[in-house]
């Protein structure tokens, strides 16, 4: 159903506010006290046959355009406006527009929500997502919810306040609604909530979303976050007490990969592989008791998105409470995952992944040639051509060819063969699986940081590779100059920290593997690399 223009009435006063009866209530009294200043919990909207609950179902209001609706209540401080006026793309010049898009724009903090601004952040280094949800099809209300809030963040250069999209997720999730109790017992507000489960609820509210063809349009029978994000996990338990005793199979759809975070964890893939690699205890038929089982878990589908958890939290049974690891872990700007997945996937993927990797060598000698040439050409004299560089000639020989720099191709023409050669070696089972990784390699493009010491408080942030940001813009469709001449060759970040951004250099990246009670990496993001 399409938004409805209806008018509120409050002490003698007449207000326009949209109506969206595929969103709960909620929504609408959160719009209510945008104009009026009541409330919500001090707030009664006049029904027929009553007044407006938050869990009442528009169909049997079955409001109308133009219908007026009472509200009763009395109105505190209305919401403070933008210190600035806000001002919309299409009212941009292109110098203003250029401006503009140079920085993406920032989340209000409602108070205690960081942890879903810097989710929400995070997510939008996800391009097919937003295309998803764009498509015509029917949407849930949280996936609707969030569809609005990225078309709105998209639209402004000031920092969006989230209010609607908050309202939907608690309604959604009542336990990111939970309220804080004070140390005497009294309620403060709404309670810190956890970065992590936020990824997870949202990612399960969107498992009805339909998936994507290559070309971003909307497929029947496949959903999106089957495509891109769910990977197969197939775990092996074999009893150590009992050689001959059969070993069980059994496989798992997962939505993230964990980091275990021992004594002894220094780097993010050790802590991957004790996660895959445990024991565990459980009855063993042949024995008759119980047994230390050794359990091996493997990857047999590996998404193009792949999300890496790193478990700094858990349970202290004795203290009964939850506390925070602060270790500092090592996490990789690459992953190669060819060690975490099963024997079969492993020998499908490896012939482009080895190749892949060959490739990277080369286009990166390739870019060093042509930067040097550039600047050997800019620095001669205009009446002669510029010599080639002898010290780069001698000293780093351009590793792909014997072609002297001068006499290199276009680098389209060494894509366009390297991306006939590559899809030659992706396995054709892998090609019909649209969603999944053709390499095995990753990229890692977005962060979730928790910072602090306790794991029931802190401040969470969200990190983004500028390049991904920028990228997953041009495959909307922005043909606007500040995309076109964005740097894809840009290694730095965006930092998300609630609505105040800021360019994160790549060389501090190192600063947020923990250890200290700065932020910590706890989310990661990595996208699997393409072959063009």
């Amino acid at each position: 159903m399409t938004q409805l223009a209806v008018h509120v009435k409050h002490s003698g006063k007449l207000y326009d506010v949209p109506l969206d009866p595929d969103l709960p209530p909620t929504v609408f009294k959160e719009a209510v006290y945008q104009v009026t200043g009541v409330p919500p919990d001090r707030m009664k909207v006049m029904i027929k046959g009553g007044y407006l609950k938050d869990d009442t179902d528009w169909k049997k209001v079955a409001p109308k355009a133009g219908q007026t609706f009472m509200v009763i209540g009395a109105a505190g401080e209305l919401p403070k406006p933008p210190e600035t006026p806000v001002v919309f793309l299409e009212d941009m010049d292109e110098s203003e527009m250029a401006q503009a898009l140079a920085m993406p724009v920032g989340l209000k903090n409602l108070g205690n929500t960081c942890y879903m601004n810097s989710t929400v952040q995070a997510m939008r280094a996800i391009p097919e997502l937003q295309l998803a949800l764009g498509t015509s099809s029917p949407l849930d209300v949280l996936p609707k919810a969030l569809r609005d809030l990225y078309v709105n963040m998209s639209r402004t250069t000031e920092s969006v306040v989230p209010l609607p999209f908050l309202t939907v997720l608690r309604q959604v999730v009542p336990q990111f609604a939970e309220l804080d109790r004070s140390k005497s017992g009294m309620m403060a507000g709404y309670a810190q909530q956890d970065a992590e489960e936020c990824w997870t609820q949202i990612m399960n509210a969107l498992k009805d979303v339909p998936g994507i063809h290559a070309a971003g349009s909307s497929i029947s029978g496949k959903k999106f976050v089957d495509q891109f994000m769910m990977g197969e996990m197939r775990r092996e338990l074999k009893c150590d007490e009992a050689e001959d005793e059969p070993s069980t199979v059994s496989v798992e759809r997962v939505l993230k990969v964990e980091c275990n975070i021992s004594n002894t964890t220094n780097f993010m893939q050790s802590g991957i592989t004790d996660a895959l690699n445990q024991k565990v205890e459980k009855n063993s038929p042949s024995l008759g008791r119980d047994a230390i089982y050794s359990q091996t878990s493997r990857m047999s589908r590996l998404p193009s998105y792949l999300t890496v958890h790193m478990v700094r939290f858990e349970w202290r049974r004795d203290i009964g409470k939850k506390v925070k690891i602060m270790r500092k872990v090592k996490f990789m700007t690459e992953f190669d995952a060819l060690d975490i997945v099963t024997p079969g996937l492993k020998e499908k993927l490896t012939p482009v992944s080895r190749r892949l990797k060959e490739i990277e060598k080369e286009r990166f000698e390739r870019r060093k040639v042509r930067k040097r040439t550039k600047v050997a050409q800019s620095s001669a004299p205009a009446s002669t051509p510029a010599a080639p560089d002898l010290a780069m000639t001698v000293d780093e020989p351009l590793a792909v060819s014997s072609e002297a720099p001068g006499e290199l191709e276009e680098e389209s023409v060494y894509r366009s063969r390297e991306l006939a050669e590559l899809e030659g070696l992706v396995d054709p089972s892998l090609k019909e699986d649209f969603g999944c990784s053709l390499t095995g390699l990753y990229d890692l493009v977005a962060i979730v940081t928790h910072k602090g010491a306790q794991a029931d408080a802190g401040h969470y942030m969200g990190f983004v590779k500028k390049s991904v940001l920028h990228a997953g813009k041009s495959t909307q469709g922005s043909t606007s100059s500040a995309e076109q001449g964005f740097d894809e060759d840009d290694e730095n970040w965006y930092k998300f920290d609630d609505d105040k951004v800021s360019v994160f250099p790549k060389d501090k990246l190192g600063t947020i593997d923990g250890g200290g009670e700065d932020s910590s990496a706890y989310v990661l993001l990595y996208k699997s690399k393409s072959l063009a």
